[in-house]
């Protein structure tokens, strides 16, 4: 499990910004007025202020058109919980000031406004703890009725800036060292009515090989807590090769058979 809480003040930089997401069927934008027409699909860039996180790999696959205008209903509906978002992260980084990353909140909204699901569908923060306190939080927002009658998809990406820059293994390193190991994740699945059909998982491992800190996403799922609380003990008792002296990050995909 995670060390306890460290409540000293933090320089840790956690940027916000709000997307839409256009798709099938249609989806409509919350901002008054509607958003220009003409939109087009592009990879997002780091913008010199507060509105766009670096590029994010999801972009170019799901078609993000950036929602720029702010006091929007969307803005109005995140902007209470900016505080508790940036708590989960500073409220529990405590000593490991190397764990950092992004994650990529989705909600799901019905024509209504009332939010059918919320997925946390990609993340290299690697602390499940964290990632299931941005869930929590981002379960209590609420945006009103979609412009249009139709459903809405909005996205919001966070970004938490680590102290360091931990050395990244690659996907063949991070393959060749968890190797069968990932196979036991597949016990975590019983009893669970959805468990997740494709999970990302980033670890830290430190010195003599242990995981220090684990965390899950998953772009189609929202993950059981059974599921996650399991995964998280499982994956903390795996045996990595020794990085030799510095905490290393690496990734891996799960798709359970």
């Amino acid at each position: 499990m995670l060390p306890a809480m460290n409540r000293r003040p933090l320089l840790a930089a956690v940027t916000l910004a709000l997307l839409l997401a256009f798709g099938a069927p249609p989806l409509h934008a919350f901002e008054q007025p509607e958003p220009p027409s003409g939109f087009t699909p592009k990879p997002l860039v780091k913008a010199k202020r507060r509105m766009v996180v670096a590029a994010h790999p999801l972009a170019a696959e799901a078609g993000l058109a950036i929602l720029r205008k702010g006091g929007s209903a969307v803005d109005a509906g995140i902007a209470p919980h900016r505080a508790a978002l940036t708590a989960c992260y500073t409220e529990q980084v405590g000593r490991r000031r190397w764990l950092g990353g992004h994650a990529l909140l989705r909600w799901e909204v019905a024509a209504d406004g009332a939010i059918t699901r919320v997925l946390l569908v990609s993340s290299d923060l690697g602390a499940w703890p964290i990632e299931k306190c941005l869930l929590e939080i981002a379960r209590r927002a609420t945006f009103g009725k979609p412009i249009g009658g139709a459903a809405a998809e909005l996205l919001l990406p966070l970004e938490f800036s680590a102290h360091g820059q931990p050395p990244l293994w690659d996907v063949e390193q991070s393959a060749q060292a968890i190797g069968g190991q990932l196979t036991k994740l597949a016990a975590c699945a019983k009893g669970i009515a959805a468990p997740p059909a494709e999970v990302a998982i980033t670890l830290y491992v430190g010195p003599r090989g242990r995981v220090e800190s684990v965390g899950f996403a998953s772009p189609t799922t929202a993950i059981d807590d059974a599921w996650a609380a399991c995964a998280e003990k499982t994956a903390l008792a795996w045996h990595l090769p020794d990085p030799k002296g510095q905490v290393t990050k690496l990734a891996v995909r799960y798709r359970p058979r």
